[in-house]
């Protein structure tokens, strides 16, 4: 997949879809592969349109809700749709103010040449939200493409969208959002230097700092690590501001269960699977060790039971 900042071009003919894609989640996943579909029908180019950063971000970051992905985490999701390309616009004061009609024409119809078009049957685009299926539709008819909607996709008789993963996800439903997504809620990051304190109480951590923009509800965890194996490795984590020990920034601190090594610098991407409690303060440092403990002995029984993989057993469309 040609990942493109901007628009690019000129282009062949182009199968198009657009959205935020926050999760590349199963409802994204239909449009993805409909996009592949109709592209290979129609000897066109496979391609998604997203934005960065997000529009509610730009219009209000103070009230946006935190990712489920990062950027980088989204473009690996979306690598794994077969896209041709993938264009990457950024989300500005000048493409806030493009109405809907200049959308059409200046993106899609002159600048991504598109033939087809995939959407939501609820997506919104242009100056104040004010395009829709219907103009779409109509500016079709004039330019000489066409418009597939998609009905919404539900599993569970639940929609499945960004937001309610990530209700589930901060409600600690982690094995119901997994379903929505089709793999287990998960953060990528770089391992760093920490205090070492864990190593001190026994328990080694790899420790990940967390954006202030990621979706990172504070709690224990049961999950697992990939990148240091070939295989998953079984882990427990702790997501937060560790009180018992006056910490200030978040963190992701995870304990691997069964390896040990050096794994400063290394990518790691932590998928999680059972919220086992919330993050608390402890007396002092005894408790917690205590703690720690039983939060092991937990993660062993879970992954004794259910593997170091998250058991997806119904496949959804």
């Amino acid at each position: 997949m040609r990942v493109i900042r901007g628009i690019g071009g000129p282009h062949p003919p182009t199968v198009l879809t657009i959205g935020n894609f926050d999760g590349v989640h199963r409802g994204h996943q239909v449009l993805l592969r409909l996009v592949r579909e109709r592209a290979d029908e129609a000897h066109a180019q496979a391609a998604a349109l997203t934005f960065e950063p997000h529009p509610r971000e730009f219009f209000a970051p103070q009230a946006a809700p935190p990712r489920l992905s990062s950027l980088r985490e989204k473009l690996l999701a979306l690598a794994d749709s077969a896209l041709d390309r993938l264009h990457v616009l950024r989300f500005d004061s000048r493409l806030a103010r493009l109405g809907a009609e200049e959308f059409i024409e200046t993106l899609l119809v002159r600048g991504l040449n598109v033939q087809h078009l995939v959407i939501g049957d609820d997506f919104r685009f242009g100056a104040r939200r004010s395009g829709g299926l219907a103009e779409l539709l109509e500016a079709g008819e004039r330019f000489g493409f066409t418009v597939e909607p998609v009905p919404e996709v539900r599993i569970d008789g639940l929609r499945v969208s960004s937001s309610l993963i990530r209700t589930l996800v901060a409600e600690g439903k982690l094995e119901q959002a997994a379903r929505l997504l089709g793999r287990p809620y998960s953060i990528e990051g770089r391992v760093m230097h920490g205090e070492k304190l864990g190593r001190a109480l026994g328990f080694p951590t790899a420790n990940i700092p967390l954006s202030a923009r990621r979706l990172a509800p504070p709690g224990v965890y049961v999950c697992s690590v990939v990148g240091l194996a070939a295989s998953p490795l079984p882990a427990v984590a702790n997501i937060g501001l560790r009180p018992t020990v006056g910490g200030l920034t978040p963190r992701l601190e995870v304990h691997l269960l069964d390896w040990s090594g050096e794994c400063y610098g290394r990518r790691v991407c932590v998928a999680f699977f059972h919220k086992l409690r919330e993050e608390r303060k402890f007396a002092d440092l005894d408790a917690l060790r205590a703690q720690i403990g039983e939060d092991v002995v937990h993660a062993r029984q879970w992954h004794r039971h259910h593997g170091a993989a998250f058991p997806l057993t119904e496949d959804h469309p």
